[in-house]
């Protein structure tokens, strides 16, 4: 690493918050190919589903998303209304953004307030769109589910089968240049896979004429702050992907 590439990362670690710098060896360890140079894969994705009469007359994406929202209303149709949700959280920021956050489920502060990553791995979030010289309302922020799952545990099977097709319409209205799978429930749902977050990252898949990249979920970041690297990493390739023609 060059002198500017390890500014870079030490400013990138600045505005993430981070005050030092770990003598653990494995800390410097972490990582694996350099994201410049990642694999790209091609994944296998969901056809997608027809559109509404409303959405199909919609003259632009802010009126074909809020189309989307109006069908969801105030949902019933898995469990989850019956388990404690407060209120649907459909996906906030710039509805022709080119670049796309996809996280898992609404937390506690998310039900509260209906807008996805508004807690402490929002807030987390909000610095890394910031540290790649974006800001939050640039972007486009969803989860594969609208409702907060009881006690914050993962999505069930039929709940994801129910759900993801709004974030489908979501990606295809929006049409993001970059789409980010945060974590590895996010990743794998949308790939299709079991494999391991720290196995997928680092590569980018064809997705629904998005490029993605799965990364860390930023509450997995504040639990492991050496992830940061990976996370400055993918973030880079991300950069890169919106500044290219391709």
């Amino acid at each position: 690493m060059d002198r500017d590439q390890v500014a870079e990362h030490l400013k990138f670690a600045a505005e993430l918050g981070v005050a030092g710098v770990s003598r653990d060896p494995a800390w410097r360890s972490r990582g694996g190919e350099d994201g410049g140079t990642a694999q790209r894969v091609r994944a296998e994705s969901a056809p997608a589903i027809g559109s509404t009469s409303t959405i199909a007359l919609s003259r632009n994406a802010a009126e074909a998303l809020a189309a989307v929202r109006a069908d969801i209303g105030d949902c019933t149709r898995c469990k989850l209304h019956t388990l404690g949700r407060r209120q649907i959280v459909f996906g906030v920021g710039n509805p022709e953004a080119d670049l796309m956050f996809v996280g898992e489920a609404p937390g506690a502060d998310e039900d509260i307030q209906g807008i996805p990553f508004v807690g402490r791995a929002g807030q987390l979030l909000t610095k890394i769109i910031e540290a790649i010289g974006m800001k939050r309302e640039d972007v486009y922020i969803a989860n594969v589910i609208k409702c907060r799952p009881p006690g914050n545990r993962n999505p069930e099977p039929d709940e994801v089968d129910t759900c993801e097709p709004f974030l489908f319409q979501q990606i295809d209205l929006i049409k993001p240049k970059v789409l980010v799978a945060l974590g590895k429930f996010a990743a794998q749902t949308l790939l299709r896979t079991l494999d391991p977050i720290s196995r997928l990252r680092g590569r980018v898949y064809d997705y629904r004429g998005a490029k993605l990249i799965p990364t860390f979920h930023p509450a997995y970041v504040l639990r492991n702050p050496a992830s940061k690297r990976e996370v400055w990493e993918d973030m880079k390739l991300v950069r890169k992907l919106l500044k290219s023609e391709v």
